[in-house]
């Protein structure tokens, strides 16, 4: 807890320097990206690692003469995942000179200030939510990877893979767990449908308040699953798990979890006898992976001079976003040039990545396209062995689950 503490406080103590050292020269071209962050909620876990990330990619562009001599501001508000907060967090940053993006960190958050964000002509960017990628809601908000659905179909063929690789007959029963909130169902949207599809018997879905120490009673009604697939952020994958192995459930079911769990040096750290085996579907890359990075291992030792081992893989998946951003503007400005650049320029922008490596493999090419906004479409698995996460396959291609949905 100390741990979590201090690298908060020293997060927010950068993201001062950041915002106080940019807006100290008036006269320095630069542009502006709002953060509506959770440091000290629910999803702190991830959201806090993540923008650490965030800080020190910008930081490091910054300090190579920004792109093409423009500066990125880099401002962030602790929401603690809270509409309220966000709303007003966004009111009164949205008229920041040079403003084009706001990152929403929370699917409720993105709903809640899209319909001004339109207005404004800026850009979003938000977790996996479906319904933003859908064919009849294609508009400025841009997903940072894939979808939580598209994911999580992923991991169901995962699962029958598994299932006829062990030579078991028929097809498998699948158990689903996550927070009662909209980023907890959110992977039902598409994915219940591709499980009917597919032909897996889904049971009802269980979702449990977030912050919940105790899944007894959630797990209890899972018990004739043979895959659990469970949905939440940093630390609950862990103490789902942690007590599905104390209930015995482990020896029989395979559990699978989504993007943001479990962590090496943390969650494995404290409970890597009963994680050992889980499988986690993603699409940034983690365990191993993470600390062999060329230029997460770069930004590490220049920003934060501690061992790598200290380091949240969640601090790589945060690049994902500002990487993004930086291919875009880098067009942006070459196409209007820094006193045009606005939120159509970046938004024109960024229907042009497709294809492209914009974040260095940290997650698969990007798909962003005038009729795409799925920052990309690949997922990787891994598996914890040992004290280890490591890599089970390379990118796959996610089945396209949305379509699936009617939202």
């Amino acid at each position: 807890m100390k741990k979590t503490i201090g690298s908060t406080a020293m997060l927010f103590l950068i993201i001062f320097v950041v915002v106080t050292f940019t807006t100290s020269h008036a006269a320095e071209k630069q542009v502006a990206y709002l953060s509506l962050s959770d440091y000290t909620g629910p999803v702190a876990g991830i959201v806090a690692p993540g923008d650490m990330g965030a800080v020190d990619f910008f930081k490091y562009i910054n300090d190579k003469g920004g792109v093409q001599g423009v500066k990125i501001r880099f401002i962030a508000v602790d929401t603690r995942y809270d509409v309220a907060r966000a709303m007003s967090a966004y009111k009164r940053y949205r008229k920041t000179p040079k403003l084009l993006l706001a990152v929403a960190q929370g699917t409720h958050i993105g709903k809640a200030i899209y319909p001004i964000l339109e207005r404004d002509k800026l850009i979003m960017s938000i977790p996996g939510d479906g319904e933003f990628v859908s064919k009849n809601k294609i508009g400025r908000a841009f997903t940072t990877g894939n979808c939580y659905q598209d994911t999580f179909g992923a991991a169901l063929d995962w699962m029958v893979r598994d299932w006829e690789k062990k030579g078991k007959p028929g097809k498998p029963t699948i158990g689903y767990m996550g927070f009662d909130s909209a980023a907890g169902k959110e992977p039902l949207r598409g994915g219940k449908e591709y499980a009917e599809k597919i032909g897996v018997k889904l049971l009802k879905p269980e979702f449990f308040p977030v912050g919940s120490t105790d899944h007894t009673t959630y797990l209890t009604r899972l018990k004739g699953a043979d895959y659990i697939y469970v949905e939440g952020a940093n630390p609950s994958h862990t103490n789902v798990i942690r007590d599905a192995h104390r209930m015995g459930m482990t020896k029989n079911i395979q559990f699978v979890c989504d993007v943001w769990g479990p962590i090496m040096g943390e969650g494995l750290k404290a409970h890597a006898k009963e994680l050992q085996g889980v499988v986690i579907a993603t699409y940034t890359i983690r365990g191993t992976d993470v600390y062999a990075h060329p230029l997460v291992k770069k930004l590490w030792a220049k920003y934060r001079k501690k061992p790598i081992s200290e380091m949240s893989p969640i601090y790589a998946a945060g690049l994902v976003m500002p990487m993004h951003f930086v291919t875009g503007l880098e067009s942006a400005l070459k196409k209007v040039g820094y006193e045009k650049v606005d939120g159509e320029a970046i938004y024109q922008a960024y229907q042009k990545l497709t294809g492209k490596d914009t974040t260095q493999g940290v997650q698969g090419p990007c798909t962003y396209s005038p009729t795409e906004r799925r920052g990309s479409k690949h997922v990787r698995f891994y598996k914890v062995a040992g004290e280890k996460i490591v890599p089970i396959s390379g990118w796959i291609t996610a089945p396209d689950t949305v379509s699936l949905h009617k939202f």
